[in-house]
């Protein structure tokens, strides 16, 4: 399995970003895909994670309300719609996959990983 995230670039607080990412590969129809995020020194963080099979979603408490996690079958993408961005928003995000089901916030949980695309929110 392979992911390429993009989407990632600058932008001022209150503005409005998209990721995207891409998964290549051999996929199982039970996965579960999500999106981290780490600045430098900090330890990865969950943002989001989405049930492939029928489109479920759980967000961290501090993205609920701004950010949105979703899906297109056909593309075997997910993305992230991240409005109102913040400084504190500034990182390096990650996508990841994993098989299965459960909505896991861990990274230990995920396989696999993309290369990241950076994202900074200027104030």
């Amino acid at each position: 399995v392979q992911l390429q995230a993009f989407g990632g670039g600058s932008v001022e607080a209150g503005g409005s970003l998209r990721l995207s990412c891409v998964a290549s590969g051999f996929l199982y129809s039970r996965r579960v895909m999500a999106w981290f995020r780490q600045t430098a020194g900090k330890e990865r963080e969950f943002v989001a994670a989405i049930r492939w099979s029928e489109g479920s979603t759980y967000y961290a408490d501090s993205m609920k309300g701004r950010f949105t996690i979703s899906r297109d079958n056909v593309k075997s993408s997910v993305y992230l719609q991240m409005n109102s961005l913040k400084p504190d928003d500034t990182a390096v995000y990650y996508c990841a996959l994993r098989t299965g089901d459960y909505l896991y916030t861990g990274v230990e949980k995920y396989d696999n990983w993309g290369q990241g695309t950076l994202v900074t929110v200027s104030s």
